[in-house]
């Protein structure tokens, strides 16, 4: 897919199809004025006529005679008081849906001078280019690799993005939502690759030839042997029943200068979840390849900085295990010494994540962080707490917590913050080790994170539960993507000039 800005007036624009948005209240955007006046005031005359509303995501696409385009696209962008990023990005989901599979070649969208509410770092022309970019890629995504029978191919090939100018600011905005889209996609590749697959080593693979691909990019891997010299116990014993050994992955990107401290992502890399001898029901178990959602939207992240090369240093780490049943596997009431020294009594085998975080978040402390974010589809309490909306946040710090929540709302990828009070410690409480890896049937988000906070105590930390919104699940099974956006977004803010 051919994807470029055009600054150029619209009629002076050849394309297959013109897009254009129309609100349902509040003025035209310039844009839609200028394309009505060239087509005679046909969009005027849909709209009297009651063809065309404006409500927010409706699409009508019309056939056009003797005119630069061979159709129009009018997208409805509802009230612009209502207007706000995450709304308009539901027109360009629209948008796209109409278009992807559609009989056009070429388009020319012309919604930039469209009006979004909020601040500038959502409303001005550059935050809308790097939304659109961001959904032409990840709304094109498809995943086929192991259908006998390819999807036809699709005839659009095209992409023109109409812009004031194409100047550096506005190439860099859109060009960045374009990384971002490829990076959901490559978190989304990984999420939906078959566990048969998908296994530690193979995600080891998958790291040394993102280093391959990118200059910027260095990797190690550690195996059994080393992480038992560093006494990564815990994590350890969650691969110990299953066949593909465990590893840990390290991805470090050092675009910043030399003494600026690394911000440091975590993720869980659970390639497949049985839950161990506490085993998942078998219905909907097939939905644990999805276990690895936290790394994959890490390797998201990093993709998007080796393309884009922020002026930033990330360090990456990823804690990989398959969660098997067999005769090694380890029992509720098995007591692991962690990397940190301290002791965990594991009652429930199904709560694995964070014994493979602890070691991991330990680890990390050797490269003087920033700050340091994890992320786990770690609790289905999460869930139930959230839904499939919003990403579950706890944090040891108020102003990281504030960052990662801004981050969340400027790019569409919320999250929503929970407690992790000293309260809720005693949950965790053991008879026989310093704690146990569960804390009951109450406030299971909070005491997961309760127990990940005793091992970053000292640095800024931040957790993200994805549980919820790193997959879909029915007919639109797959997983989403998310939350790369939201690091994206962060990493950016904190990026250099």
């Amino acid at each position: 897919m051919n994807f470029s800005l055009n600054s150029t007036a619209i009629t002076s624009t050849k394309a297959d199809c013109l897009v254009v948005a129309l609100p349902e209240q509040g003025d035209w955007p310039a844009s839609t004025t200028e394309a009505d006046g060239a087509l005679g005031g046909l969009i005027s005359k849909l709209q009297k006529a009651g063809d065309i509303n404006g409500k927010n995501a409706e699409t009508i696409q019309v056939p056009l005679v003797d005119q630069p385009w061979s159709r129009l696209l009018v997208v409805g962008t509802g009230k612009d008081a209502e207007r706000n990023s995450a709304y308009f990005r539901k027109a360009l989901i629209a948008m796209v849906g109409t278009l992807k599979d559609g009989p056009s070649k070429s388009v020319l969208i012309t919604l930039t001078d469209t009006k979004v509410t909020g601040n500038e770092n959502v409303s001005s022309e550059q935050a809308k280019l790097s939304l659109i970019g961001r959904t032409l890629e990840d709304q094109l995504y498809i995943f086929s690799e192991f259908k006998s029978e390819k999807p036809t191919a699709r005839k659009l090939n095209k992409v023109l993005v109409n812009a004031s100018e194409a100047g550096k600011a506005q190439k860099e905005a859109f060009n960045l939502g374009l990384a971002t889209g490829r990076g959901m996609n490559l978190a989304r590749d990984l999420g939906n690759m078959p566990p048969n697959i998908c296994h530690p080593s193979w995600l080891a693979e998958r790291a040394h030839k993102l280093a391959t691909e990118h200059d910027c990019i260095k990797t190690e891997v550690l195996d059994e042997k080393q992480m038992k010299e560093l006494g990564m116990n815990s994590l350890l014993a969650v691969g110990q029943g299953s066949a593909q050994p465990p590893r840990l992955i390290i991805m470090e990107y050092r675009g910043g200068n030399a003494e600026d401290k690394p911000h440091v992502l975590v993720g869980k890399g659970i390639t497949f979840d049985t839950g161990g001898i506490s085993l998942k029901p078998g219905a909907g178990m097939d939905e644990m390849k999805y276990d690895m959602g936290g790394s994959a939207s890490v390797f998201g992240a990093i993709q998007v900085l080796a393309e884009t090369q922020p002026k930033i240093n990330v360090v990456a780490v990823i804690a990989a295990a398959e969660n098997m049943p067999d005769g090694n596997a380890s029992r509720p009431g098995d007591i692991v010494t962690t990397m940190s020294g301290q002791t965990v009594e594991i009652l429930n085998t199904d709560a694995e994540g964070r014994l493979v975080l602890c070691d991991a978040l330990t680890y990390v402390k050797k490269f003087d962080p920033e700050v340091v974010i994890d992320l786990a589809t770690l609790t289905g309490a999460c869930i139930i707490a959230l839904g499939h909306e919003t990403t579950g946040l706890m944090a040891n710090n108020d102003d990281l917590a504030n960052e990662l929540l801004a981050a969340g709302e400027r790019a569409s990828d919320k999250a929503w913050r929970l407690p992790i009070w000293d309260e809720y410690q005693s949950l965790l409480d053991s008879n026989f080790a310093d704690m146990a890896n569960i804390g009951g049937r109450t406030a299971g988000t909070i005491t997961a994170a309760c127990f990940l906070a005793r091992f970053t105590k000292e640095y800024r930390w931040a957790h993200l539960d994805i549980a919820g919104t790193a997959w879909h699940s029915g007919k639109a099974k797959g997983s989403s993507g998310r939350p790369v956006p939201l690091l994206v977004d962060y990493l950016m803010s904190h990026a250099g000039q």
